[in-house]
């Protein structure tokens, strides 16, 4: 599946002294705008919106950078030729390297139909189902999915930690409870 057509570490952690779990600072990237991090579901906005657009339109990268956590990552998974289920972790600049090129050629609208957020103190957990178009245009989407984001709130602003996600298949559907209720 093309990109653009898109926990045994918590022992090690919970054993290192609170003293020396604190991250790095964020990388040299543009601050990420308040109106992007404020929330759950503005961080989760912004991600839909800053990969969006019609094909020759050039994607904020800085705008991207700045949603992500300095370990953050995104995971695409799928089913390989062999059945095979699989993933593939990338930082954000794998994605801008992969997936970028393909999205501003082709063009790429990919908008969130329905989500849930479940939350606990500094973490948030996202589910949300997208649909993906080449044009906003298009009759039909080219492909829908699910997102499951994982945020982290670190008392000033949202981070995205990761990004995890499947394509919808035959063989996979999306359940009705992932779906935006029936008329």
């Amino acid at each position: 599946m093309r990109l653009s057509i898109l926990a045994a570490a918590l022992a090690l952690a919970t054993a290192v002294p609170a003293a020396a779990q604190t991250a790095a600072p964020p990388p040299a990237v543009a601050a990420a705008a308040p109106a992007d991090v404020a929330s759950p579901e503005a961080i989760v906005a912004a991600l839909y919106d800053v990969i969006s657009g019609d094909a020759g339109v050039a994607r904020d990268w800085d705008r991207f950078r700045a949603l992500f956590h300095p370990t953050g990552r995104l995971m695409p998974t799928g089913v390989n030729a062999e059945g095979v289920a699989r993933t593939r972790v990338l930082t954000p600049e794998d994605y801008i390297t992969l997936a970028g090129p393909g999205l501003v050629r082709d063009g790429f609208h990919e908008r969130e139909i329905a989500s849930r957020t479940e939350r606990f103190g500094h973490i948030a957990h996202v589910w949300t189902t997208y649909d993906s178009k080449r044009s906003l245009s298009d009759a039909e989407p080219f492909m829908r999915g699910i997102n499951s984001i994982q945020l982290l709130n670190d008392g000033t602003r949202w981070w995205v930690i990761s990004v995890y996600w499947q394509g919808e298949t035959p063989d996979a559907p999306i359940p009705p409870e992932y779906l935006p209720p029936a008329n």
